[in-house]
């Protein structure tokens, strides 16, 4: 509910700190008092258009400031968990207007933009009068408010399911279409693809192989002219293993004379003479593998050729060719499956539209029997509150498929007509100002418990009214207040009486200034309001009796 509205320089108001109570709140004073300044202040702090005409004469800015008591489990913290605001013990909405008419806004002191500050403004307080209208206005909130009415949440929430499931399937199954439409496009260059690579068959590590090939072959004539030298040279004369061999027969005839000294130079010769031997087979067996037949080198040069080919073909290095026909390989295999894929698709699909259709359909025949309750119910209050001629009704329109959505296939409006005979139409464009606010007053206490805003305002919901009418729409404020926070502005001794709580609102001059100004009225205070209220700005003894009867008839 609204605890404090706290206001500082706007139009004729200086500053001003005005406390809210639960239940019924009624705000009167004489017409310019300033009660059209207190709503346009609510407004601005709720997120209405800023104005710089609002800033009072001589100030560089004003402010305002509302602040809420909200239930732990009140839906608008959500709103403020979306929005990365921490939640604290209050919540403050605050506004602050430049003289210039530019303006910056608050939730519980963090920046936010006035789009935010509107939307919470929207979830916190509903005001149905002269200066503004909101809430039952908006036929977005309509269905909520029915499924609420009728409890029918938790069927609402199944149909959401319902429609979310059928909506991913049939997006899986248009994106499976696409692809496979793709594939099938492609299907003869796919099959051509991997017959290539196939007959192709590249290995890995093959192109490294054939180059190492190619570029012995290239230069066979001159490795094998090396070679040949090389082993001539190891063979020239006595040949060098035979030399190395007779120097150790040498050395290994006088060692046991050297005492010791040629044993590491015998064990270095015998090795070499080894390696040496081992380097001249190395070399012949080198030798015999030299390939100078042309034929050999133009068939790996063309194998080489055509892997170099093939990659640049496909754009990727040779050794991805092997990975790649195994690609193209699933393509292909993944177009000769599809059709199955997305038979099952279709079929999913067709299930779950079914599933949707039963349970929505079950939600809309659940919505028209509550609807009846409603438009009863509604209807009901009407002719008590002077619109005995005013018809209310709940329209329920199925939807064309291509608008169904995750809140089932209907639209849902509320109605009426204002003279017997007439068709229904929206609320807004049929009912006049009067009118209006008595058909949302008759709407709020039918849907009370229904709607989750905490404070509504009406302002001069009487207007045009007087005796029994007035004294209806006092009652059924007093019974709506049971439920919700409700302020009315109102000139109607009938209302005013009715009210839990107090506030007159008062204009005076200080200091040379204009300003506008507002108390709580204690039971005296009141009696004489009321009796203002009566009989004008002379008060009578006749006008404050009728006002102690009109305060103990509560």
């Amino acid at each position: 509910m609204l605890h404090r509205l706290s206001i500082r320089d706007i139009v004729l108001i200086d500053k001003l700190n005005v406390d809210f109570k639960n239940g019924l709140c009624v705000l009167t004073g004489e017409t310019g008092a300033g009660k059209s300044i207190l709503l346009d202040s609510l407004g601005l702090a709720l997120g209405a258009r800023a104005d710089s005409g609002l800033v009072r004469h001589g100030s560089d800015k004003g402010s305002v400031s509302a602040e809420f008591d909200l239930a732990s489990d009140h839906p608008f913290w959500d709103l403020l968990e979306d929005a990365d605001i921490e939640r604290e013990d209050t919540l403050v909405l605050r506004r602050v207007v430049n003289a210039d008419g530019r303006s910056r806004a608050y939730i519980n002191d963090q920046p936010v933009s006035v789009s935010l500050l509107k939307q919470a403004g929207r979830a916190l307080v509903e005001i149905h009068g002269q200066f503004d209208t909101q809430g039952l206005m908006n036929p977005a909130t309509h269905r909520g408010l029915l499924d609420t009415f009728g409890n029918l949440g938790a069927l609402a929430a199944k149909t959401k399911t319902a429609y979310r499931v059928w909506k991913q399937i049939e997006k899986e199954r248009i994106e499976a279409e696409a692809a496979l439409e793709k594939d099938r496009a492609d299907e003869e260059y796919l099959r051509h693809v991997v017959e290539e690579l196939t007959q192709l068959a590249p290995q890995e590590g093959e192109e490294e192989d054939l180059a190492a090939q190619r570029q012995m072959m290239m230069h066979g004539e001159k490795l094998l002219d090396g070679m040949k030298q090389a082993h001539g040279e190891l063979n020239n004369h006595k040949g060098v293993e035979t030399m190395l061999r007779n120097s150790l027969r040498h050395l290994e005839r006088i060692a046991e004379k050297a005492e010791g000294r040629l044993d590491e130079v015998i064990e270095t010769l015998d090795k070499a003479s080894e390696y040496t031997s081992l380097g001249i087979q190395l070399l012949e067996r080198a030798s015999t593998e030299v390939d100078l037949d042309p034929r050999h080198l133009e068939a790996i040069e063309e194998r080489l050729f055509a892997l170099r080919g093939a990659a640049r073909k496909h754009d990727v290095p040779i050794t991805e060719l092997p990975g790649l026909k195994d690609r193209f390989e699933a393509q292909l295999n993944a177009v000769e499956a599809g059709d199955n894929a997305l038979q099952d698709l279709r079929a999913r699909e067709i299930e779950n539209r079914n599933a949707y259709i039963e349970i929505a359909e079950q939600l809309g025949a659940k919505r028209r029997s509550t609807a009846q309750g409603l438009d009863k119910a509604v209807n009901n209050e009407l002719g008590p509150l002077k619109l005995g001629g005013a018809t209310f009704g709940t329209t329920i329109i199925k939807l064309d498929q291509a608008d169904w959505n995750e809140t089932g296939c209907d639209r849902i409006a509320f109605e009426i007509s204002t003279n017997p005979g007439a068709p229904l139409g929206p609320i807004a464009k049929v009912a006049s100002g009067g009118e209006l606010s008595r058909f949302m007053l008759a709407l709020k206490v039918v849907l009370a418990q229904a709607d989750p805003i905490p404070t509504l305002v009406f302002d001069e919901v009487d207007a045009g009214i007087g005796g029994a009418t007035a004294a209806a729409v006092g009652e059924r404020l007093g019974a709506l207040a049971q439920d919700v926070q409700v302020l009315v502005v109102t000139h109607s001794p009938q209302v005013g009486a009715r009210g839990n709580h107090h506030l007159r609102v008062s204009k005076s001059e200080q200091n040379g200034t204009v300003i506008s100004t507002i108390r709580p009225l204690d039971e005296n205070e009141r009696t004489e309001e009321i009796a203002r209220m009566i009989s004008g700005e002379h008060v009578t003894i006749e006008a404050r009796a009728a006002a102690d009867t009109l305060l103990n008839a509560v």
